[in-house]
């Protein structure tokens, strides 16, 4: 009998405490709308997400200027992508790659992209 009485009362503790567990992020997410911090954390996480490298990161990384041909880019990426595969790291050489991949889409939007 004091076991069913036990159980009844760990039941039922525990509704109440998933009801106001429920009850208070319902509140913590109405706050936090009204304060703009939703609407912030969504642009954070979104900034975050797309780690697109802007296209004058990727001039920097390759050393060469916004008027370079797709030939001298090129060039350029296969100097350091060779150079970074040989004695290099595997991190430099994925940036060099990233770099070019990023020129690439820049210059064939312009038409003077590779063939």
């Amino acid at each position: 009998m004091a076991a069913k009485i036990l159980a009844n009362l760990i039941v039922m503790g525990s509704g109440i405490m998933i009801r106001a567990f429920a009850q208070a992020y319902r509140r913590a997410l109405e706050n936090a709308s009204k304060n703009g911090v939703a609407q912030e954390t969504i642009q954070n996480a979104v900034r975050r997400g797309s780690k697109a490298m802007s296209k004058q990161e990727a001039r920097q990384i390759l050393g060469v200027t916004e008027k370079s041909t797709w030939d001298e880019i090129s060039q350029r990426y296969n100097v350091l992508f060779e150079r970074n595969a040989k004695s290099g790291s595997f991190y430099l050489q994925s940036k060099v790659h990233r770099a070019k991949e990023c020129l690439e889409a820049l210059h064939t939007e312009r038409g003077q992209g590779p063939v």
